[in-house]
């Protein structure tokens, strides 16, 4: 039987099913491992089950035992893994896509409203008793004509500007290449970042975290931005230069933030909580029941596949 590190806890389900298939290391205290511990415990593993939480850059991949053939991720982004150093190694890489699009277009779209809003003043006032009606309290924006810019028109940037459209916002994106007219659905097609920016209202995070992504949203490509818009991110932080943007709020170039994502998880950039405006999230994108089981399936599916055909359909190096 094929031996199986899963590096932190899954659902109660899931944990039964990778047992039944695999002797199975399981992560029932749902420690955070080390980088060393990760190593001692994959010896004799066959394969990883890994998360967006464990640090397989180039030094640790070099580390694994020659038994690891595949790092099975539980994530539909694989940030956290040197596809390089893995490839090096002939350890193939696998992630959870498609899975995870509805639930974490539902956590973009209540980051665009949570931050035109004022969704966080509104609830810290309410919590506190310290609010009284009156016709210019708490004054937010419509999201009614305004143009929503979606930077990274995958399945979870098309799924936004679906349920943005129906909100009556106009959408338009930035993509390495422009969708085929069904996918694209009336959204209006930038071949460049500048000119996104320039007529995002809102801006939506939502492309992947690459070398090419990182800090793309910095102090300048923010001045590109109306001023007063609203930058959210559901992607990766890494995409977002958080010195930059809290700058840019000080400034009020940017009205408000709506962030699920940044540096540092779970330390938050302190100058975000300086401002009333920044609506924040615990990165709860995929943070339902049914997607969390589909997407722990999704990456047990993975390691059955490789292990029967030597190859993966969800290969990502």
């Amino acid at each position: 039987m094929k031996k199986i590190l899963v590096t932190r806890r899954l659902l109660r389900s899931n944990e039964d099913r990778i047992k039944e298939l695999y002797d199975a290391n399981l992560n029932l205290n749902d420690e955070l491992y080390s980088q060393d511990k990760l190593i001692e415990l994959s010896q004799g593993c066959d394969g990883v089950l890994s998360a967006l939480t464990d640090k397989l850059d180039e030094k640790t991949i070099n580390r694994l035992p020659k038994s690891v053939k595949i790092l099975s991720n539980f994530a539909v982004g694989f940030g956290n893994i040197d596809l390089e150093a893995a490839k090096k190694k002939n350890i193939i890489v696998t992630n959870t896509p498609e899975v995870l699009t509805d639930a974490t277009a539902e956590i973009g779209v209540l980051l665009i409203l949570g931050a035109c809003r004022r969704a966080s003043e509104g609830i810290q006032g309410a919590r506190d008793a310290d609010w009284k009606w009156s016709a210019d309290y708490l004054i937010g924006k419509q999201l009614t004509g305004a143009r929503l810019g979606i930077l990274g028109m995958g399945r979870i940037g098309q799924k936004i500007a679906k349920i943005a459209k129906s909100l009556g916002m106009i959408v338009h994106y930035h993509n390495r290449s422009k969708l085929s007219a069904d996918k694209e659905n009336g959204s209006i097609y930038h071949d460049n970042l500048k000119s996104l920016m320039e007529v995002s209202d809102v801006l939506s995070v939502c492309c992947p975290a690459s070398k090419e992504t990182i800090n793309l949203i910095n102090k300048e490509t923010l001045e590109y931005l109306p001023k007063g818009a609203v930058v959210t991110n559901v992607a990766r932080g890494d995409i977002v230069d958080d010195e930059a943007l809290i700058d840019a709020l000080d400034r009020r170039k940017v009205y408000a933030v709506g962030l699920d994502v940044y540096k540092g998880e779970p330390n938050l950039n302190p100058g975000y909580l300086k401002h009333k405006s920044a609506f924040i999230l615990p990165h709860l994108g995929s943070a339902t029941k049914e997607t969390r089981t589909a997407m722990a399936n999704l990456a047990i599916d993975n390691l059955e596949e490789f292990f029967k055909s030597g190859s993966c359909k969800n290969k990502v190096n």
